[in-house]
Order: structure tokens, then sequence, then C-alpha cells
């Protein structure tokens, strides 16, 4: 128990002594012991790297999971080191309820059969969902939580002990200066022992050898006429000269223990541009791993649009009307204005009859007499069959309707070639 109890004393006093330092340094009383301009480089990289490691990993925890309160439980989880249930996605609870709408209202009505189809590609983009998330925690959170737990916690404690050790130090030049200064005055004995708060000693006649002790506030009158015999101690410069020596000695130590600090702190500042070509690496995982989360909806969504559309003309029979705005904006923002109206309708050709009754014969069809419209390609498309017309992104050409076709399909011509073309891959032209 003694023991502690001065290991306490010893670390009052040092906390009390760097306390001092650092106050004195703020109000400019005191000295201040600068890093070179390299290493300073390296902190404000090292504080940086992590500032900006913090934001990319909270902002990319809110686009794995938006809802706040699913964060908040994952973090708890992790924090009590249990596995995180499995949640289900948004877009398998949208394809729960469609096929159970599907169900109740009836699987084999046009309407059921449509929400059996949207909740079955809607299961599969909750699976791309469930497994883009799954590999991006991994490939990327996890090596930036790593960082900022394991890394920089030791980078921060290493910085901490740095700071103290350089408080040491200027504590030691402060006490070194101090006590030269004062050295130098006791030798060209500008200082009394009196004025320096020493005792003195003295002999009286009638004590013998033995020696009267006088405080150092009590100045004895040498106008008494009875002698006395008075003898100093130790001389003030002898006792400054121990103090400078000893005040030199603890310097020698900090210095060297700041030294020895400094250089581990500068290795760690260092392992940053490890931690970037790590994160690095990381990141081009995140990205592939969105890129390929990214094309699985994409090609689920199209490989819906066209069963959807396919299904769509024995739903709504009849003569294609107009269309409405483009699912994406046009490449150019001079391109003309996309009006909604009625595409000329031709004359009834022959082999234009609703699927099942007979082909379409492309030599046969001609424009109507009404006109034609001009539309804009949105898509690339290729052409199923050799009724079809290929299309590239951003091309123009001229499109009509005839009786009797798939509303959701138009007749396209592109110089001497012409095909059906997909109504959903157009943008029509006014």
């Amino acid at each position: 128990m003694d023991f502690n109890m001065k290991k306490l004393a010893s670390d009052a006093g040092i906390f009390f002594t760097r306390a001092v330092q650092f106050t004195e340094e703020k109000f400019g009383q005191a000295e201040k012991t600068e890093l070179d301009a390299n290493f300073e480089n390296l902190l404000a990289r090292a504080d940086s790297t992590k500032n900006w490691t913090e934001k990319i990993l909270r902002q990319t925890e809110v686009l794995l999971q938006p809802n706040p309160s699913a964060r908040v439980e994952e973090f708890l989880y992790e924090k009590l080191d249990r596995k995180v249930p499995s949640r289900v996605t948004n877009g398998e609870l949208l394809a729960q309820y469609m096929a159970e709408a599907a169900s109740e209202l009836g699987p084999t009505t046009p309407y059921g059969k449509t929400l059996t189809r949207v909740a079955e590609a809607e299961k599969h983009l909750g699976a791309a969902e469930r497994d883009f998330i799954h590999t991006a925690s991994i490939n990327f959170l996890t090596p930036l939580r790593n960082f900022l737990e394991g890394d920089w916690k030791t980078i921060s404690k290493e910085r901490r002990l740095l700071q103290n050790r350089r408080l040491d130090l200027d504590a030691c030049k402060a006490r070194l200066k101090k006590a030269k200064a004062a050295e130098a005055k006791a030798t060209c004995g500008h200082l009394g022992p009196w004025s320096l708060g020493l005792h003195c000693l003295w002999q009286e006649p009638w004590a013998g050898s033995q020696l009267i002790q006088c405080e150092g506030d009590t100045v004895p009158d040498f106008q008494e006429t009875r002698p006395r015999n008075y003898i100093l101690s130790a001389s003030a410069s002898a006792l400054w000269n121990d103090e400078v020596d000893k005040a030199e000695q603890e310097l020698r130590v900090a210095q060297t223990e700041f030294d020895r600090q400094a250089e581990v702190t500068r290795l760690l500042l260092e392992g940053i541009s490890s931690t970037h070509v790590n994160h690095l690496r990381c990141l081009h995982e995140f990205v592939e791993s969105q890129t390929t989360y990214y094309a699985q909806c994409y090609r689920h969504m199209l490989d819906l649009q066209k069963q959807l559309g396919s299904s769509q003309g024995a739903i709504f029979p009849g003569t294609f009307v107009g269309t409405t705005e483009p699912a994406s904006p046009p490449l150019s923002s001079t391109s003309p204005t996309t009006t909604v109206a009625t595409m000329p309708v031709g004359p009834s050709v022959a082999g234009l009859a609703p699927a099942g009754e007979a082909a379409l014969c492309l030599e046969e069809v001609a424009p109507p007499a009404s006109g034609t419209r001009k539309a804009r390609v949105l898509y690339d498309y290729e052409a199923a069959d050799s009724s079809e017309l290929a299309l590239l992104a951003d091309e123009l050409i001229t499109v009509y309707s005839l009786p009797g076709m798939d509303p959701d399909w138009l007749i396209g011509e592109r110089g001497n070639k012409k095909g059906k073309v997909p109504v959903t891959y157009l943008e029509l032209l006014s």
C-alpha cells in the first residue's frame, strides 16, 4: 500500500507539472519544442485520413441500410459480438406481398398473372441486393472499421505518449533555464543566503562546538557587542550548481525518451501510406460488387419488361394511340420536345393480324397515307428475329403504326431497312 501511495503521489506530481507546462504554453509564457515540418505533415495526413474514413464509412452504411433503426440494431449486435439476424430486404418483402395478392385476387386473371411476374422479378432484385450488401460489408466496410478501431487507436495512443514526453522535455528545459539564471546571480553575489531562503548556523562562545541554527527570515544583529562566528552551511553558488547538474541530467533523460517516442510515432504515421493502398484495393472491390449488383438489376428488369410487353397486347387489344414521356431523359438537351399524339394509322395489311393468325410480311408493309413520325432511339436493341429492326441508341428512325398491331410495337424504318421496334425503346418527336 505504501508503494502504491508513493506511485500515486509521483504520478500526481508529473501530471501537475505537465498541466502547468501546457497552460503556460497556451498563454505564451513558456517555450514549446516544435516538431519538424515532415512530422507535422504526417500528422495532418493521418488526421485527414481518419476524418474522411469516418465520413465514407458512415455514408456507405446509410447507402447499404437506409433504415437508422436497423443500423443501430446491427451496431449493438456487433458490439455484443453476436451474429446479426438475417433481415428480409424491401424487394423481397414487396415480392411476398405481390405473390399473396395474386393468390387471393386470382392467379389466372391478367392482373394476377402480372402480379406474379413482377413479384418474381422483385424477388430476384431483393436477392441481388442482399448479395451486394453482404459483399460490400465484407470487402469495404470491414477494412475501414478495422483501421479506425485498430491502427488508428494505436496511432492515437502513441501520439498522446509523444505529447506527454514533449511536455516533460519542455518542463525540464524550463527548470534548467531557471537554475542557470539563479546560479549566475548567486555567483555574482546578488543573492544573499537569507534572500535565498537558506538556514544559517553560528557558534556561541559558551556553546563549545555546538552550532546554533537561525531561520532564513531571522537576520542576526551584526552590531551586537557579544562576538559571534557566523558559518554558512553551504554557499548559494554551490547549491545552485548542484541544482543545475540535476536539471541537466533530467533533461538528457527527457530528451532521450522524447526522441525514442518520436521515432515510434513517425513509423506508425508513415504506415498511413500502406493504409491508403489497402483502402484503394477495397474501393475497387466495392465498385466491382456495385457494378455486378446494378447489372443484375438491369437484366432482371429488362426480362420483366419483355414479359409484360408480350402479354400486354392480349390484355389490351387495339390500335396504338400515343406514348408517354421516355423512361430516361434525352441524351441531348436540344432534342425536340416529346408530345402525346395519335400515331398515324395506315390501312389494314394482310399478315398484320394478331399473333397466331399470320406472320408479318415486311415487303407488303407500306407507310400509311396519314403520314409517319420521327423517333429517337433511347437504348440499343438487338433484333430477336428477321421481323424486327435492330436499334442503336440516339439514332433517328421513322415509325408508324398499323391496325391490329401489338400496341407495344411500331413499324420502324431506317433507310431501306424496316421492321418491328418496341415502343419502350423510343422517344417520339413532334
